[in-house]
């Protein structure tokens, strides 16, 4: 590319190409020890314990917790849900952003650090690493073009990925039996009878977390999680997050242990980069708050042990506010600004939404029933004597124990329900966890009344049988009965 000069000589113009991604340097992270270190193990360990033992978990001959989604149905202990109980997961939605945006305005992305599958997978898949390779320089030489491929080095990577794989498997083979009853997919598992739809999302979530937590790890935090992107309107100056003390930390440079800072004109930093070399994600603490940090506190273990061994004051690296760094505060002074108004907005709005999902949820009534008149067929005279009216009635049992249900009908006089055969019914049994839609008519005495729509009402009254105790519910439906001209 060029241009002319006046007298017409073309002049060279430097062309600059500037790549609008940046290429991938893959992160070591070393491993570190201390009081971040071990939260992060019991949250790891918790959280799968739950995540893997709890499909396993009976409840009254079934599975505890089960999304059958081919039933449409939700079993939750010993909470059924269907389809209808939608709000329930609305709220649950809510409540579950609420609490993050509380989390993240009193202490950053907690979440992040410590529970975020993409954290909790990636420590798994870390600790794997290290146990096969080694710790962090070990790696970079395994990695590294001074170590050819041979049998030790293809020895060591397969195991790693084999292992790799096996979590993820086990991961999705979990994730499914939340959905599929778990030891009838195990079942069909051993004798490799999975329906198409179980085995290309088995495979898809076996790849996903193999992908994810194996090679993409902090690219997962950094370019495809929204939460990193909106966190920053929801700290302020008084949230608690990983920060460096740069007034007491700079100027950073290194020193002998013996060394006098002061003559030095040092800081507390001896610039030893090892908070830089435990981060997952590969950012340096000291450049200041970054999108990409996720609160995880290894800097702070390692930053920690190296104060320690130069006999400083630990806390460079540590859990803390902006407002407290620049006022030089304590973390007991900065915790008094805690009760902030956005703190108290959000406390109060999840304790108002908790209560009324509670309140909800204790006081559901497990009766359904559902009234739909059959436009399809008129009203018309039974016998010369009677006018009958065609409904469908639903009753659903969303409990999980059986009902014996009645059903009258009023508003008309000498109102009659009866069965498709013709029968009056008298009583209906539902089984736990079921429902029942059946045709029923509904006829009254012709004379009685004027042609016209009348409103009547259907009182449905069950007998639910939990353990010797019998427990009444009712509904009361509303609908219409026509007499033709």
């Amino acid at each position: 590319m060029s241009d002319r000069s006046p007298g017409g000589k073309p002049i060279p113009i430097e062309v600059i190409e500037e790549s609008l991604y940046e290429v991938r340097r893959k992160i070591y992270p070393r491993s570190v020890s201390g009081l971040f270190a071990r939260w992060r193990f019991i949250l790891v360990f918790a959280t799968q314990l739950l995540f893997y033992g709890l499909p396993w978990v009976s409840w009254n001959g079934r599975q505890a917790v089960l999304f059958d989604l081919i039933q449409r149905k939700f079993y939750i202990f010993g909470l059924v849900l269907w389809p209808q109980d939608v709000i329930y997961l609305t709220l649950l939605l809510i409540l579950s952003a609420l609490a993050l945006f509380l989390f993240t305005a009193v202490a950053g992305r907690l979440f992040c650090g410590y529970a975020c599958p993409q954290t909790v997978y990636t420590e798994i898949f870390m600790w794997i690493e290290r146990k096969v390779e080694g710790d962090r320089f070990a790696r970079i030489r395994l990695d590294g073009e001074e170590w050819p491929w041979g049998f030790r080095k293809w020895r060591l990577k397969i195991t790693k990925h084999f292992l790799w794989l096996l979590i993820a498997f086990w991961t999705g083979f979990t994730f499914i039996g939340y959905f599929t009853p778990i030891e009838t997919l195990g079942t069909s598992l051993i004798h490799l009878s999975l329906g198409p739809w179980q085995t290309f999302w088995l495979c898809f979530y076996s790849f996903a977390t193999w992908g994810n937590a194996g090679f993409m790890r902090e690219q997962v935090c950094k370019y495809m999680c929204p939460y990193a992107r909106f966190q920053s309107v929801m700290v302020d100056k008084d949230t608690f997050l990983v920060t460096y003390d740069k007034v007491r930390g700079e100027p950073r440079g290194s020193r002998s242990k013996s060394a006098d800072q002061a003559s030095l004109g040092l800081g507390d930093c001896v610039d030893c980069s090892i908070c830089v070399q435990v981060c997952p994600t590969g950012i340096d603490i000291r450049d200041g708050l970054q999108y990409m940090c996720i609160g995880c506190g290894a800097c702070i273990d390692a930053c920690d042990q190296v104060m320690e061994k130069v006999d400083y004051p630990k806390g460079l690296i540590r859990y803390t506010t902006e407002r407290a760094i620049e006022d030089k505060e304590s973390n007991q002074s900065a915790i008094r600004h805690i009760l902030r108004p956005r703190v108290l907005i959000y406390t109060a709005f999840i304790t108002v939404l908790t209560s009324a999902f509670l309140v909800s949820l204790a006081t559901r009534n497990p009766l359904r029933v559902d009234v739909m008149r059959d436009r399809g067929a008129l009203a018309r005279e039974v016998e010369g004597v009677r006018i009958e009216n065609i409904y469908r009635i639903q009753i659903m049992n969303a409990s999980e124990h059986p009902m014996k249900v009645q059903v009258k009908a009023t508003g008309l006089d000498d109102l009659k329900i009866l069965n498709s055969q013709g029968r009056e019914i008298q009583e209906i049994e539902v089984a736990p966890a079921s429902n029942q839609l059946f045709p029923i008519k509904v006829s009254t005495t012709m004379g009685q009344n004027e042609s016209g729509n009348y409103p009547i009402h259907f009182d449905v009254v069950a007998q639910e049988m939990s353990g010797n105790e019998m427990i009444i519910r009712t509904r009361d439906e509303k609908s219409t009965f026509i007499i033709p001209r």
